[in-house]
């Protein structure tokens, strides 16, 4: 007998956690003594089965109410149907698995490959061999990326609090400061940029959106407080002023690119608000809206004497004397 007086069911494990899953599923918050009263089996079991509920990928959570601690599920978790592939699909599938190096040492990574052995696991062999195939030949050009191996147990951390939506404090190491500073952060999401990710959160601190490479980040302590994202939140919005991730109050930016390399920046975007204006001698004049000083700076630098900041003068002088500087450096010969 156990509960109130209920006999124990005669069920397997799998039946027992599916009972408990469909019971979390029809109510908002349910407590572990009111589970093991439903499923006729001790609190010691059902904590056994929550645990593994939570193994299994499904986003379990609990709050207090009325003084006991509730389960529930961040979303309603609805039974996936089967999902098919074309072939077409397929390849997609394998030309991305070769970009995939950005998340090496990191647990998404390992989760990447988890699914892509999933995908593999129901296709015909000689199927599933041909995508390893077209998988393997894909060549990823990442110039420049970092190696995050020391940094996975702060992601794992990351991870979790971004899936459960809880705070966390960041202890993070600034450059140019010789001490690491503590801040307590709700993390919104993971930005990709350039070879590194970035972690883009509300610090409590500062009551303003901030942005944290992961390289940087010393520890991570998770918090029991929840927090939720503001009703309408996207990060391209949050950042549309910025020429990359760095949010600083937007200039207006006018550059010349000589005509020899007004075809590589014509075609592209670099900011939402940017204009193009093609000139008679093939040169190209290219404006936009966006903050970012150095992100700024460091891109024009990268085209050399094929792109001339016209405006505004202030960032103007400072590209003169960062120029200057690089020219004394090969002078000094």
């Amino acid at each position: 007998m156990t509960g109130k007086g209920r006999p124990a069911k005669k069920y397997s494990q799998a039946g027992r956690v599916h009972d408990v899953i469909r019971l979390i599923e029809a109510r908002h918050g349910i407590s572990i003594s009111e589970l093991a009263e439903e499923t006729g089996v001790n609190k010691r079991t059902i904590h056994r089965d929550l645990a593994a509920i939570q193994e299994a990928g499904y986003p379990l959570i609990s709050d207090w109410q009325d003084g006991e601690k509730v389960y529930r599920f961040l979303t309603r978790f609805k039974d996936v149907p089967p999902i098919s592939f074309t072939l077409q699909e397929l390849m997609t599938l394998s030309l991305l698995r070769s970009q995939l190096d950005l998340l090496k040492g990191t647990p998404f990574l390992e989760d990447m490959q988890s699914v892509f052995r999933k995908v593999n696991s129901v296709l015909p062999p000689r199927l599933a061999a041909h995508m390893e195939r077209i998988a393997e030949v894909s060549l990823p050009l990442l110039q420049g990326k970092r190696d995050y191996s020391r940094c996975a147990e702060s992601l794992q951390l990351i991870r979790h609090a971004l899936l459960y939506q809880q705070s966390i404090v960041i202890t993070y190491h600034p450059p140019n400061r010789p001490e690491p500073v503590e801040y307590l952060v709700d993390p919104y999401t993971l930005l990709f940029q350039k070879g590194g990710i970035y972690l883009l959160g509300y610090a409590q601190q500062r009551q303003a959106l901030r942005t944290f490479a992961v390289e940087r980040i010393v520890k991570v302590e998770p918090r029991q407080e929840r927090f939720e994202i503001p009703e309408g939140f996207r990060p391209g919005e949050a950042l549309g002023g910025a020429f990359g991730i760095v949010a600083e109050p937007p200039m207006d930016v006018v550059i010349r690119f000589s005509a020899g390399i007004a075809h590589a920046i014509k075609d592209r975007i670099w900011h939402a608000s940017q204009q193009v204006k093609e000139e008679r001698d093939g040169s190209l004049t290219l404006t936009f809206h966006a903050g970012g000083k150095m992100e700024i700076l460091s891109w024009l630098l990268s085209y050399g004497a094929h792109a001339e900041l016209i405006s505004p003068p202030e960032l103007r002088e400072e590209l003169t004397r960062m120029v200057q500087d690089t020219s004394r450096l090969y002078q000094a010969d």
